[in-house]
């Protein structure tokens, strides 16, 4: 038995090793599940325990994965620096900071003093990430097929500060990381568009991050405001373009239907559930029952292919085929 236990102690020991960053996607597609039906209860009716249970797992979905990702960093330290300096990988470290904010949005009403932890040190970890990834792309020549919407994370997940800072910093500061998130949104969207268009296709593990694109506008739409508390014309194009990157992907389905398992299919949650909240937000501000219709088809949409993808991981988990070598 003994030589048995070992072997299992090994092989588990040599996953760790291969525990790849990219996990905390799960904690931002489960946190922005969490934040679509905390908002549903809010706006349309829906039971508050739906979307505060979906954080209680969250919180315990993301300390789960931060200690293993620990456990990795202690032991394979190598291995970690290795990602942060990889061109494609060092944009999911910013996971974990954007996973701590969306804890924090989550908590404002149940408990202002987590709320406070996880957005001041979400706030500050992303701060951090956004500066360095680009001083790392500054220092170091990037390939264009290095270029993937998952760019967007590092820089542009600087649009979510201000939905869990207001009461805590400023009006100021939170425009400071508002603008900042704007600004490289169309930077970025730039260089994706061109690489998509003009150069070789993303790579097949790479196409969910593709849902990304919907991200910037719809929560940016829900920063301004949050921040303005005005329904102008800006936050309008903002609410647009998100809903037309929607429409976009939807129309794109075919591109999705087929290609195999991969972690990143967790990138489909999180902007799918922003643009649900942007649009019952926008429902209770207009009252058109056209705006209702379209945020209970999102909700739908997104609850089935978080079914989907959880499923999958699962199934993926079962067989073996999580944190393998790549």
């Amino acid at each position: 038995m003994l030589p048995k236990k070992r072997g299992v102690f090994v092989e588990a020991q040599t996953r760790i090793g291969h525990f790849p960053i990219m996990m905390f996607a799960i904690v931002m597609g489960m946190g922005g599940l969490s934040l679509m039906y905390l908002k549903a209860g809010e706006i349309l009716g829906f039971p508050a325990f739906l979307g505060q249970g979906l954080l209680v797992v969250s919180t315990a979905i993301f300390l789960f994965i931060g200690a293993l990702y620990s456990l990795k960093a202690l032991r394979y330290f190598d291995a970690v620096r290795h990602e942060f300096a990889h061109p494609v990988r060092i944009n999911f470290f910013s996971a974990i900071s954007i996973s701590m904010l969306m804890l924090a949005i989550g908590y404002k009403e149940l408990s202002p003093a987590i709320s406070a932890l996880f957005w001041y040190s979400g706030t500050l970890l992303h701060l951090f990430l956004t500066l360095h990834t680009i001083a790392f792309w500054i220092n170091h020549n990037q390939q264009l097929d290095h270029s993937s919407p998952a760019w967007f994370i590092p820089i542009v997940g600087n649009v979510l500060v201000p939905l869990g800072g207001v009461g805590f910093v400023p009006t100021g500061a939170l425009f400071y990381f508002l603008s900042i998130g704007l600004f490289f949104w169309v930077v970025l969207f730039s260089i994706v568009l061109n690489r998509i268009i003009f150069h070789n296709q993303l790579a097949t593990k790479f196409m969910p991050t593709l849902f990304i694109l919907i991200a910037p506008p719809a929560v940016g739409f829900l920063s301004y405001l949050k921040l303005t508390h005005s329904l102008d014309t800006f936050a309008l194009m903002l609410y647009n373009l998100g809903l037309f990157f929607t429409l976009l992907i939807a129309f794109m389905y075919k591109n999705f239907v087929k290609i195999k398992f991969f972690i990143s299919w967790w990138a489909f949650i999180f902007p799918l559930a922003a643009m649900a909240i942007s649009t019952m937000v926008l429902y209770s501000l207009t009252k058109e029952q056209g705006v209702l219709y379209l945020a209970y088809i999102l909700i739908a949409t997104t609850t089935i292919i978080v079914g989907i993808v959880i499923y999958q991981t699962l199934l993926h988990v079962k067989r073996g085929e999580i944190c393998v070598q790549e």
